[in-house]
């Protein structure tokens, strides 16, 4: 499984596990099934239950095809409505766990996804998926055509984390917050943050917590009210957050 160095807008690089090819194909067939379990609960109802080619005898079969298109089109559509919706992932990709990311750092868009839709007939439709697999095994980043198009690559959400990896601070009961501007934040940039902190502090690498702390102070609109050591402010600054989001 090859790994995937993604810089965010912040000009910090976040390391992923691109999805394995295996992940991706059982997520393909997941997906598959349910198109087809679709298909075939729609035959059933309009051609069988329904019996619309008795009731209708005069349909042509060009009326035959159109209702048959207008009845399958979300099948066309499935993969890209649904990673608009979900941020990058189908059913099959939340069963298996993975998604579809920008490696530029942004979040990926509609139009991120349509492209990766529109080359879906390159990648899967022609020679069933081997120029998919081919690309996707042969490509440091994992990624299919569409991905390479679209600059977009899957990602494993499989890894093992725990508390240090996430947002989540332990804080008392009893905590007093010291920077309630730390709301103007976002989960995303308090997990950036954090990051980025605990890999400069394992390093000793006080000019990245000082630039840190200097990004905080102009982006939240606070100042570093801690003397000493400049971690203090970022642990304030963490804490803070999650006791103002759990209480709000």
């Amino acid at each position: 499984m090859s790994e995937l160095s993604i810089t965010t807008t912040q000009n910090v690089k976040i390391n992923f596990k691109a999805a394995s090819p295996g992940e991706r194909i059982g997520s393909y067939f997941i997906d598959l099934i349910i198109k087809i379990a679709y298909c075939l609960v729609v035959y059933g109802i309009f051609f069988h239950w329904l019996n619309l080619e008795k009731k209708f005898p005069n349909l042509d079969e060009w009326s035959v095809m159109t209702i048959l298109l207008v009845f399958y089109f979300p099948v066309m559509i499935y993969s890209v409505t649904l990673e608009s919706v979900f941020e990058g992932q189908t059913i099959g990709k939340k069963i298996n766990k993975i998604k579809v990311v920008k490696i530029d750092g942004y979040q990926a868009g509609f139009g991120d996804y349509l492209m990766r839709w529109f080359f879906r007939l390159v990648d899967i439709t022609i020679l069933n998926g081997i120029i998919a697999l081919i690309a996707v095994v042969s490509n440091k980043k994992g990624q299919r055509l569409g991905d390479m198009v679209a600059g977009t690559a899957v990602i494993t959400l499989k890894n093992k984390i725990d508390i240090s990896h996430t947002i989540l601070e332990e804080i008392a009961e009893t905590y007093v917050p010291t920077y309630p501007l730390v709301i103007k934040l976002s989960d995303n940039d308090m997990r950036i943050i954090k990051e980025t902190f605990l890999r400069a502090e394992e390093k000793n690498d006080y000019e990245i917590i000082y630039k840190l702390v200097h990004k905080i102070e102009k982006v939240a609109g606070i100042k570093n009210q801690s003397i000493g050591d400049p971690g203090d402010f970022i642990r304030t600054v963490l804490k803070d957050y999650n006791f103002y989001t759990q209480n709000m």
